[in-house]
């Protein structure tokens, strides 16, 4: 008895489906597809990027990126909530209209569904990893709570939970420091 093997996607593949208003992602050759988000994840994207934006101002280092197209090689495409690039990945970037390289911050929030969940938590945590992102936050708007994933050896690792008065910190952003609670309220 022989299994189904499903096709292997590529980028190619990717940019060859409708501009319909869906997010496609690819992980190691799977696609997969979600809807728009809903208000609460919109309010808490709103709250990081602008929290990460007033600290940019005071420390211009990098860009902060809302729902970015980034490729990590021919396999794998993901379009974070948001992303921070340093001033170097900025210049190698140059004027492409997609990043083609590991973000140094990727941010998800995670939007309602255990598919969704297992999706931010255990696929794209590995793809991330995998591909050299050195920090990555899951924000959970129903929860209240933000989860910090560090780089160690090609694999994110949690770091810490973070709720209510906990600061938030960060190895990418010297010097940011915010309530955990800002991002939710």
């Amino acid at each position: 008895m022989s299994a189904k093997v499903e096709p292997i996607l590529t980028i190619e593949d990717l940019e060859a489906l409708p501009d319909d208003g869906n997010r496609y992602e690819l992980f190691e050759g799977e696609l997969f597809v979600s809807r728009a988000p809903g208000l609460s994840h919109q309010r808490v994207l709103m709250n990081i990027a602008t929290l990460i934006r007033i600290y940019l101002e005071q420390n211009p280092i990098g860009e902060v990126i809302p729902t970015p197209g980034v490729i990590f090689d021919n396999y794998n495409s993901a379009i974070p909530d948001i992303v921070f690039i340093s001033n170097w990945q900025i210049n190698n970037i140059g004027s492409e209209e997609r990043i083609y390289e590991a973000p140094e911050l990727a941010i998800e929030i995670v939007s309602p569904g255990k598919e969704n969940a297992r999706r931010d938590r255990e696929v794209k945590r590995q793809v991330y990893g995998k591909h050299g992102v050195k920090e990555y936050w899951i924000a959970d708007p129903v929860n209240k709570y933000l989860e910090i994933y560090r780089l160690k050896r090609h694999n994110l690792a949690l770091d810490k939970t973070l709720m209510d008065e906990d600061d938030v910190t960060s190895s990418v952003l010297p010097g940011f420091k915010c309530k955990a609670r800002q991002f939710f309220g």
